[in-house]
């Protein structure tokens, strides 16, 4: 297998699905002759033509609008919001349309659109250009989230995604675009949404990270190496959840560390808290605790590495429930 970059594997799942399926377009602000902010999208202007790799006005509203009709003309749509936060301008198309037709319809239409974004921090950019608004999608009914922290799931969940009936966000965390390596199948490959990814076992506590957090986790289980056994849980696609392995890792463990880049309050690893106060009390020898970003706006470059979540905090929480 190739060793790839996060960002070369999500351009090589771009050429894969659109050989494979002519109805597959990709639209957004500079994918086309630019090939993507990130270069994500490089190439797929020239090999597929300009109907099939869309340059857009700036107006994330009229991309997902766009995708909205093409969805229901029979299209596959991929948008790139090319960056996180500008997302937040097509989150009323979002809501009152993509995530309601299949209930609108009755079951009648499929809806398989996809949006794609990167996301998080540590990249030194300017106001919204780091933020970690997962939370604001997997809230919203009749979308699925997907979160990839390797070159391999990175492929596999985007061809997933675009797969998929239903439409589907896909956060990719930007930070990793060039920073990760990994060896990627070639040709068609596909992870299922819906299924987390065990990263490492271990025997004494369990973190659970997706996305940008994954290497911050394995960090950690690292540097408590010598004192014990850390299990480190990717959960991949926050919706659908994978629930048996949250659960199945927390009854094993007893211990469980839940680490966030977004801010705390109502937070995706508030979810992921409650599933476990729910339906694994009785197997927890700990309460469980989250690691996560603060409750302000993302802080400009000077202090940015104090708001991300770190090696040393996450060690901290670990040990924190260890000795409880």
């Amino acid at each position: 297998m190739a060793e790839l970059t996060l960002v070369e594997a999500i351009n090589e799942a771009f050429h894969t699905e659109l050989g494979r399926d002519d109805s597959v377009l990709v639209m957004g602000e500079d994918v086309g002759r630019a090939g993507g902010v990130f270069r994500a999208t490089a190439g797929l202007r020239d090999k597929f033509g300009a109907d099939r790799c869309v340059d857009t006005p700036l107006a994330e509203a009229g991309i997902l609008g766009t995708a909205v009709g093409l969805c229901m003309a029979g299209w596959r749509p991929v948008c790139e919001m090319q960056y996180d936060a500008f997302s937040y301008p097509c989150l009323d198309q979002l809501i009152t349309h993509v995530g309601r037709y299949r209930w609108r319809t009755r079951g009648g239409m499929e809806f398989p659109l996809v949006v794609r974004m990167p996301y998080g921090g540590g990249v030194r950019a300017p106001e919204l250009h780091d933020d970690s608004p997962e939370a604001y999608y997997a809230h919203t009914p009749g979308v699925k989230v997907a979160i990839p922290s390797t070159p391999a799931d990175a492929k596999g969940l985007l061809a997933a995604a675009i797969r998929d009936p239903d439409p589907v966000i896909v956060f990719e965390p930007k930070l990793h675009y060039r920073t990760l390596r990994g060896e990627v199948p070639a040709g068609e490959h596909v992870v299922p949404l819906g299924e987390a990814r065990l990263a490492r076992e271990g025997e004494d506590a369990t973190i659970v990270a997706y996305g940008s957090m994954v290497p911050v986790a394995e960090a950690a289980a690292d540097a408590l190496a010598g004192e014990a056994s850390l299990e480190v849980l990717d959960i991949r696609t926050l919706k659908p959840l994978d629930e048996d392995a949250l659960l199945g890792s927390a009854g094993k463990t007893g211990r469980v560390v839940i680490v966030q880049e977004a801010p705390r309050t109502a937070g995706y690893g508030a979810e992921l808290a409650a599933i476990l106060a729910e339906k694994a009390m009785l197997d927890l020898r700990a309460p469980v605790i989250r690691v996560t970003g603060y409750d302000v706006p993302y802080p400009y470059w000077q202090i940015e590495d104090a708001y991300m979540p770190s090696v040393e905090r996450v060690v901290a929480a670990v040990r924190r429930t260890l000795e409880f």
